[in-house]
């Protein structure tokens, strides 16, 4: 006699039955339980760093016409003066010079008249004099003025100096000569010829000519055993210093001097980088082409890089002195004075020398050409990656930021764009990482490209120059999104619409919306980025758009579906907007076509390929770009809504089938993998318009020859898709027919979880029909399910519950637990149920708390009520010889 409870249970359908209240079906159940519609992953698009730093790599779709050029040449005379004053026609008057005779140094001068000397000149005098670094500056600046007619001294009767005029210098008064006023002129022409000729700075160690020996007298200064010709004049170091002892001076507010401490006087000097002691950075371009230099000229090379590594402290200081005497930007007085010498060196060719003036130029706020100018000068310095170390040492990046942020931008576009040129070069260096997130890069950079759309929209038309400015900006960014730090700031600042609105403003250029697309595709790699992303509505059809646009453009198209691929992969509202754009499912069918098109034409014949063909390459470009579109599709089939109308195009499937056709995975495994999880995600849809449904038996006999590979994934993948097509006697007559199952029941011994769970969902399915409930008996497929319920149930409760199920459709028609599963089998399935359902030695695992509480859940709600019935029944049935022994776990 049986209890009402037990004439109950033996009443309920088996759990392949359908049923009209809550029971499910088997293909409900494999879905519930290990979520049969899966998303797919990929790797993002590999881009080679670009050999040659250039505003345009080889990849742009600029040609050299229509570009700014990356290569130029860049002189002092390039510069204009018209950051200066504009100077007057009227020359000053010759300059009495009185010093107290007492003094040291210069002191042993009396009293002298400066002809041909203009203003400018003498301030550079003054200037140099107050910052003594600065003397091996004048020749360079001035040129030999003895020999040019330059500067004659001529002695006077010293007056009785007064103390007012013993501490100051009166005006030069200008030449009434005619003559001498051309005689200066065509000096200071050819001065600047030999300036324009990157005239070196002079070599100190050379000696005078005979003509101008130097004595030590009253009207000469000697230098000790140190001689320095400044203007003719042979100076000692000295002497010099013992002159500025006497009468330090500094500049002022006003752009006059003052007199200073000695120990100010050399305040803010810095050591120079040990490379520019062996020679210098460009000194070797003045040596003569000869394969065997002489003594003489090595001697001279290495002077000249004395002379630049003097020179470069000289600078350092200044800037130094001008910043702490609140004279940068274009206040001070003596600015043109000032900027017209700095500009002069820019020809002496080196490196660490230009940095060092152009840091000092743009402090001072030059403008329009100049700007432009010295912008080109950093750019071209910048291009070589072994000057990034002076660039770090000097600040420069800091200085570029300067200009980006405080210039106009519609003023100075040509000039930001090499100014961004640069830094997208140094952004490429880890090591500025740190330094560009901490001066605000990434908010500059942001701020930048929202002018450049909100001046688009504005003005209706790109201004000049702007998309060009746009590919340095978007290449830097892209350069940073590496950095966790940087991700975080873009989404504080909403950087992901500028970004949108800068590539549908500029979707005709190709270069801009590559370089976004690369910021999106390392962006979307991240779960948040890719939140705030799939949160802009209008991406979506812009990035269909862009398909549309691009449809050849391999390294384009690869990365916008790539980030659609990213963005519908977990998001279910994302799957759903981009479905519900215009021709959405037309464009990937489109996209699919070309780009399948192109992989056959690049692929050789089968006797043709060799054993080279079978070794695992990388994807070819069309292969790529269907592994992306392949992925798109199997994450928007997850929703509902859109997986039935895929299911249902016959051009999409049959692009699938297609693909499996002609493509093994030793070809390309990524591909063939991704295209089977796309139909299993659309086989999981029973519609009556399904093509998968169709075609299921071509399928399956698609699927036989992953299942007899090696490769695991490509198994896996195929074992899915038979899960989803038996559920039809027709085609569970063919895994029959042809073996199938005995292959499913040895993927039992796996221990492979994913693997033994789509296998028993197979096995589940077979035993709807009861002629077939056999084959678990003939292939030892009892056993195996009870050996895989008790190595993988503790840790897989999903698992063992399709076992039991498994084993409950088997034994429908029990009539002896014995003989229905075997003595053993039997004593041991005995043994785990009551050990399974016992909570707490069930869930008496080593799992942190939230991982308890999933395995909890899911034995509760799906094991318990499963293995509980399943052991009644075998209990009902099984007459007990002798007490079980309890297992231990």
């Amino acid at each position: 006699m049986l209890s009402p409870n037990d004439k109950m249970l033996g009443k309920l359908d088996p759990f392949y039955q359908p049923s009209v209240s809550k029971q499910k079906t088997s293909a409900e159940i494999i879905s519930e339980a290990r979520n049969a519609l899966r998303t797919v992953r990929t790797q993002r698009p590999f881009t080679p760093q670009e050999a040659q730093r250039k505003l345009f790599g080889p990849a742009s779709s600029r040609t050299s016409e229509n570009r700014p050029p990356s290569s130029f040449s860049l002189h002092a005379s390039s510069f204009e003066s018209s950051d200066s004053r504009p100077i007057s026609g009227t020359r000053l008057s010759p300059l009495e010079l009185r010093i107290n005779p007492s003094s040291s140094g210069f002191g042993s001068l009396t009293a002298w008249s400066w002809e041909g000397w203009n203003y400018t000149e003498f301030q550079l005098i003054l200037l140099t004099l107050a910052t003594p670094s600065l003397l091996p500056l004048l020749p360079e600046v001035l040129g030999d003025t003895s020999s040019l007619g330059f500067m004659r001294l001529k002695p006077k009767v010293p007056a009785s100096p007064t103390r007012e005029e013993d501490s100051c210098f009166s005006f030069p008064k200008p030449p009434v000569d005619p003559v001498k006023i051309r005689r200066v002129s065509n000096a200071r022409a050819r001065l600047f010829r030999a300036a324009s000729q990157r005239a070196l700075l002079p070599d100190r160690s050379l000696l005078p000519s005979n003509s101008k020996k130097t004595v030590e007298s009253k009207e000469t200064v000697m230098m000790g055993d140190s001689m320095v010709k400044i203007n003719g004049i042979y100076l000692t170091k000295s002497n010099a210093i013992c002159h500025l002892k006497s009468h330090p001076l500094q500049l002022t507010d006003d752009g006059g001097f003052s007199e200073i401490k000695e120990q100010e006087m050399f305040k803010g000097t810095t050591s120079l980088p040990s490379h520019l002691k062996s020679g210098g950075d460009q000194g070797k371009r003045h040596a003569r082409a000869s394969s065997c230099p002489s003594s003489s000229d090595l001697s001279r090379l290495q002077t000249k890089a004395e002379n630049i590594e003097t020179v470069c402290a000289a600078c350092t200081q200044l800037h130094h002195a001008l910043e702490e005497g609140n004279m940068l930007g274009n206040k001070f007085k003596r600015r043109s004075i000032l900027l017209k010498t700095l500009c002069k060196l820019v020809d002496v060719g080196s490196d660490s020398l230009s940095l060092k003036l152009a840091k000092i130029i743009l402090a001072l706020k030059v403008s329009r050409k100049n700007l432009l100018n010295v912008c080109k000068l950093i750019f071209k310095i910048s291009r070589n990656e072994k000057n990034d170390s002076l660039i770090q040492n000097d600040s420069i990046l800091e200085s570029l930021l300067e200009v980006l942020r405080s210039e106009d931008l519609q003023t100075n576009m040509e000039a930001f764009l090499y100014c961004m040129g640069s830094i997208k070069f140094i952004s490429g260096n880890p090591g500025f990482l740190n330094e560009m997130i901490s001066k605000g890069a990434v908010e500059i950079l942001i701020n930048l490209i929202k002018q450049i759309n909100e001046n688009t929209k504005k003005c209706g038309t790109f201004l000049p120059n702007s998309g060009h400015l746009l590919v340095q900006v978007t290449a830097t960014l892209r350069n940073l999104v590496d950095s966790s730090l940087v991700r975080s700031k873009f989404l504080n600042i909403s950087a992901l619409p500028q970004l949108c609105t800068a590539m549908e403003q500029y979707k005709g250029d190709k270069d801009v919306c590559t370089n976004i697309a690369r910021i999106f595709s390392k962006l979307t790699s991240y779960r948040d980025c890719c939140t705030a992303l799939a949160s802009y509505s209008r991406c979506y059809a812009l990035f269909l758009n862009l398909i549309n646009k691009y449809q050849k453009k391999q390294d384009l198209v690869v990365r916008v579906v790539f980030i659609l691929g990213n963005l519908t992969a977990k998001n279910n509202q994302a799957r759903e907007q981009f479905s519900k754009e215009k021709r959405s499912i037309q464009t990937l069918l489109s996209l699919f076509q070309t780009f399948h098109q192109l992989d056959l034409h690049s692929q050789k014949p089968v006797g043709q390929r060799g054993e080279q063909h079978r070794a695992q390459r990388p994807p070819s470009e069309a292969e790529d770009v269907l592994i992306k579109l392949t992925r798109v599709l199997a994450n928007i089939a997850i929703h509902p809504g859109v997986g039935p109308v895929l299911a249902a195009n016959p051009g999409i499937v049959g692009l699938l089938l297609t693909t499996l056709e002609y493509k093994s995975l030793d070809d390309c495994e990524e591909l063939v993998i991704n295209a089977t999880a796309t139909i299993n995600n659309l086989s999981y849809y029973q519609v009556k318009n399904s093509i998968i449904q169709d075609k299921k038996l071509y399928i399956a006999e698609l699927l036989l020859k992953l299942l007899v590979s090696n490769n695991m994934d490509g198994i896996l993948e195929a074992v899915r898709v038979f899960g989803n097509l038996s559920q039809d006697h027709d085609v569970c007559d063919f895994i029959v027919q042809n073996n199938v199952h005995r292959f499913m029941m040895a993927l039992l011994d796996a221990q492979h979880q994913d693997i033994c769970f789509s296998a028993c969902g197979v096995l589940l399915n077979l035993t709807v029909d009861k002629d077939k409930r056999v084959i678990l008996k003939e292939g030892g497929g009892i056993k195996k399910l009870v050996d895989c319920l008790r190595d993988l149930g503790p840790t897989d409760w999903q698992l063992a519950c399709l076992v039991c199920k498994t084993l409950w459709n088997f034994s429908e028609n029990i009539t002896n637990a014995s003989s229905c599963f075997g003595n053993e089998d039997t004593n041991t399935l005995l043994l785990l149920l009551s050990s399974f359902l016992d909570e707490e030695l069930a869930l008496d695992g080593s799992f942190d708390p939230d991982l308890k509480n999933y395995h909890k859940l899911h034995w509760e709600t799906e094991f318990k009520p499963v293995a509980q019935q399943l052991l009644n029944r075998i209990q009902r049935h099984h007459t007990f010889l002798e007490p079980l022994p309890i297992p231990s776990f």
